[in-house]
């Protein structure tokens, strides 16, 4: 409809496809313009066995990286228009489709076009390889910044850079020096340049320049400072020098500029570090990488950065096991990023970008997630540079070998979100979470007092339960559910609401013997023996004496009562059983102590019975 012979690719995909339209979208397409410097790339995120051919069918597929597996999103092509002409991303030939194909593509997956509005470079560079992100402030960079930026292009990285607005008026406003404020760019490649024959030499040597090649996606308005399309500095160079570096004075976007002036006038520089598989086998370097998935949940395992000491130790932990120097060095390089999931899907549904970092801690030695107090007493090793409202946050570091514990965290606490973990390494690296294994330890059931022993105290109980059972000395569940709810609001120090007739039968089911639905006096006293320990307990971790218990103290009680559980159990539980303000008071504490002893004497029950299955076969 648009126009008469559309092509999906007209002369391959290049630089020049890539022209902005009316959405504010400058950072995906910085990102496009460095994707097309890598064919194999661009290969597996714009399949090119698909085209306006005879067996076109309307539809157009695209693959983007999405938090360890690579989706396919499938769209029709329909394009916004306006009196015939593309609204958005467009080529400089008119054509040609793939550019604003992908961009509609990349809309669908983060869920409209208007979520595209606003971002940075880095985020769609990892969407199209996978890759890690690095963030440098250009004024404050390190000194081998220029090996950095060097490094980076000779493994094929996605390199991009902008200039700082500091107010919404000067948002791509244009600078003396024919730059854009608050506009993405793309850094397509660094060169030395050699001069042309004749050219006078300084003590000896000819002076050779190693430029930048820089690329706006406007597709037009350029540097003008030395090194520009007409700068004097090209007559230096010689016409066959000029052709391999596809230099020509056109107003097309593309320019080159010195390092020096390139750290002057830009602020930040954004590097997209490739993963193994993104890369060609003839690549000089190729990073290890690790994964980890994980969540923050209220309640359960959002605690918040260090500030919130209380909380801290409850975020998800994972060991980081360092066991390789790197080349000719004492320490290992890695970098930690910390990415948050989905954030700009949800921007609809009015979430924004939650600020988020990570601290890291040398390994104690002992496995299991470590406690408050091991917080409260060592210092972090490293940290990430600082906490940000960013879809990733991610920082270079060089530490000796050794085991180390990472904590990813929310600035505040009780803010839920999913997270990706990567570490990209340049020697092999090990993770694994340090979430408890499973177990149960509860101590042998009590025995009984036989009735001549029993002391004082016992035997006014006795007198107690003979008054409320009756002549049978046994209680059913309504009778329990009396007795029960009468003691527990008289008991001091603890909040209290209501044991409901369904947790007295679980009470019985738990501790009849005789399975006849009731309890006898002995197994009464049994159980009161325990709920008496339970209240103990929940004192002992009621830390603000309010009479509640924070469910974040949930990991600790519980194993105190002998029941280690993971993370994932965790949060069912404190989704079952804590309030709107993340406490739990102890009618729901007692519930959940009953059910998880009744599914352990299950489990139990069923491990026998494995067991005793495997010995017969193994007989026979």
């Amino acid at each position: 409809d648009i126009v008469k012979d559309p092509k999906f690719i007209l002369g391959g995909a290049t630089r020049t496809d890539i022209c902005q339209g009316d959405l504010g979208d400058c950072w995906l397409l910085a990102a496009i313009a460095s994707l097309t410097l890598n064919e194999k790339t661009l290969a597996r995120v714009v399949p090119l066995d698909q085209n306006f051919g005879s067996d076109y069918a309307g539809i157009f597929h695209f693959q983007f990286w999405q938090h360890n597996e690579w989706l396919d999103v499938v769209i029709d092509d329909r394009l916004p228009t306006f009196k015939g002409r593309l609204v958005f991303l467009h080529s400089a030939e008119l054509n040609e489709f793939w550019s604003a194909l992908l961009e509609k593509a990349y809309a669908k997956l983060n869920g409209s076009y208007e979520s595209l509005k606003g971002g940075s470079t880095i985020e769609a560079m990892e969407d199209f390889t996978g890759g890690i992100g690095e963030m440098y402030d250009v004024k404050a960079a390190p000194d081998n910044f220029y090996e950095i930026l060097e490094k980076a292009l000779e493994r094929c990285s996605m390199v991009g850079c902008s200039i700082d607005a500091s107010s919404a008026a000067e948002s791509e406003a244009r600078t003396p020096f024919g730059l854009v404020k608050g506009h993405a760019y793309s850094v397509t490649g660094i060169e030395e340049v050699s001069p042309a024959a004749g050219v006078k030499e300084t003590r000896g040597k000819k002076i050779r320049e190693r430029p930048l090649s820089l690329r706006n996606p406007w597709g037009q308005v350029e540097w003008n400072g030395p090194w520009s399309d007409n700068s004097a500095e090209w007559h230096s160079v010689s016409p066959a020098e000029q052709r391999r570096l596809a230099q020509a004075a056109r107003d097309d976007g593309e320019f080159w500029m010195k390092f020096e002036d390139f750290k002057v006038h830009f602020d930040k520089v954004e590097i997209c570090n490739l993963t193994p598989d993104a890369l060609g086998d003839n690549t000089a370097h190729k990073w290890e990488v690790t994964i980890h998935q994980g969540s923050w949940v209220r309640g359960a395992t959002a605690g918040g950065c260090r500030n919130f000491l209380e909380t801290f130790w409850t975020n998800p932990q994972i060991k980081l096991h360092l066991t390789e120097k790197d080349d000719g060095q004492d320490e290992c390089t890695f970098i930690a990023a910390l990415m948050q999931k989905d954030r700009r899907k949800l921007k609809k549904l009015g979430a924004e970008m939650l600020t988020i970092g990570y601290s890291i801690y040398e390994s104690p030695g002992r496995d299991g997630h470590l406690g408050k107090d091991f917080f409260r007493y060592h210092p972090s090793k490293a940290r990430s540079k600082t906490y940000i409202n960013l879809r990733e946050v991610s920082h270079r570091f060089k530490l000796p070998p050794g085991d180390y514990i990472l904590i990813p965290t929310t600035f505040e606490p009780h803010q839920e979100a999913d997270f990706c973990l990567r570490i990209f390494s340049e020697k092999k690296a090990i993770t694994e979470d340090l979430d408890e294994n499973v177990a149960i330890d509860l101590p042998e059931p009590l025995h009984p007092t036989p009735s001549s022993q029993e002391s004082e105290e016992e035997k006014q109980f006795r007198a107690l339960f003979e008054q409320i059972s009756g002549k049978d000395m046994e209680i059913s569940a309504e009778e329990l559910e009396y007795v029960l709810n009468a003691v527990l609001k008289k008991t001091k120090n603890i909040k209290f609401k209501n044991l409901s007739l369904i947790s007295c039968r679980n009470i019985i089911s738990l501790m009849d013997t005789s399975g006849n639905g009731k309890l006898e006096f002995s197994e009464f006293k049994v159980f009161w023996e325990k709920m008496k320990k339970w209240i103990n307990i929940f004192l002992q971790f009621d830390f603000d004496k309010s009479g509640s218990m924070s469910s974040y103290e949930l990991r600790g009680a519980l194993k105190a009562a002998g029941y280690q559980l993971n993370n994932y159990l965790l949060q069912l539980i404190v989704l079952r059983y804590s309030d709107e303000q993340f406490q739990i008071e102890f009618d729901d504490f007692l519930n959940c102590l009953i059910r998880l002893e009744n599914a352990s004497r299950v489990f139990q029950a069923l491990s026998a019975k494995n067991k005793e299955f495997i010995n017969l076969n193994i007989g026979e």
